[in-house]
């Protein structure tokens, strides 16, 4: 086994940053990467413009690659914020918005994972009311995404960047799943296994996988410390990801890593051509 025996896609919200949003998804197959995700592109928008969803969907369409993971709206990320489902007040009725606008982009490429980041805690906020109201708004996107077939991810964070970001640690986002899972009936919450996140929280990663794999819906990587490229760091990433597909996991591992100094399409050399077209 190896990184040739993975499923990989590529983030388009961290990786080729430095092209147009449109641009994107060309500059993906032209690396030899046949699927992609991205984080909520509309920082400012939960509805844009149905010409600038169109837009996008003719992008992803037209370069022929599969569009295999979305954000919902989680306000100004890369930025200050962590999500907005938690928030009292506008970020939440955003979030709210944006769910069946998201979930309907999504189907349009038959995109069928959806991830909704926490949000950071408030100052001046009981911590019980944010969670209260984040349960509400993750079971009404569990029903959007159960509408459309896909599942609904939340994911894990890491305190030293987000030290006001409730979920770091997998069990914190374990016990978010299985609450959602349980309000709603309908079993399609799932954890994001962000190996980075959890390698940065001091976690013990094979724990983690053998502790959660069965209930992991998707898989993020990048190497530590930089969160960069496979390779840059220590994480023996290659293993973690075998012992992943040993325990069941048979879904995609997204590369959300940051190509450092130097385009991204030169920040794949990790990976042999021939290994990159998702099968």
């Amino acid at each position: 086994m190896g990184f040739a025996d993975q499923r990989f896609n590529v983030n388009l919200s961290i990786l080729f940053t430095e092209l147009p949003l449109l641009e994107r998804p060309a500059a993906a197959a032209a690396a030899g990467f046949t699927a992609v995700e991205l984080w909520w592109p509309w920082v400012d928008s939960p509805t844009p413009e149905q010409s600038e969803l169109d837009a996008l969907r003719k992008a992803i369409e037209d370069a022929d690659v599969q569009l295999t993971g979305l954000n919902f709206y989680a306000g100004q990320l890369p930025g200050p914020d962590r999500g907005a489902l938690s928030l009292p007040g506008a970020e939440s009725e955003r979030f709210r918005a944006n769910i069946d606008v998201a979930a309907d982009f999504a189907r349009s490429l038959g995109c069928t994972a959806l991830n909704a980041l926490y949000g950071n805690r408030v100052e001046g906020v009981d911590p019980a009311e944010q969670d209260a109201l984040a349960l509400e708004n993750l079971v009404l996107a569990a029903r959007a995404a159960d509408r459309i077939g896909a599942v609904l991810l939340i994911e894990t964070l890491n305190q030293p960047e987000s030290p006001r970001y409730p979920l770091v640690n997998a069990p914190a986002g374990i016990a978010v799943v299985d609450k959602v899972n349980e309000a709603t009936g309908l079993g399609n919450a799932r954890f994001l296994m962000d190996l980075y996140h959890l390698s940065m929280n001091g976690e013990d990663l094979p724990q983690a996988i053998a502790a959660y794999a069965d209930r992991t819906g998707h898989v993020q990587i990048a190497d530590n410390p930089g969160r960069g490229a496979p390779g840059t760091g220590t994480l023996p990433l290659e293993e973690l990801l075998d012992q992943l597909a040993k325990a069941g996991y048979e879904g995609f591992v997204g590369l959300e890593y940051k190509p450092g100094d130097r385009p991204s399409a030169e920040a794949f050399d990790w990976l042999p051509a021939a290994a990159r077209a998702a099968r």
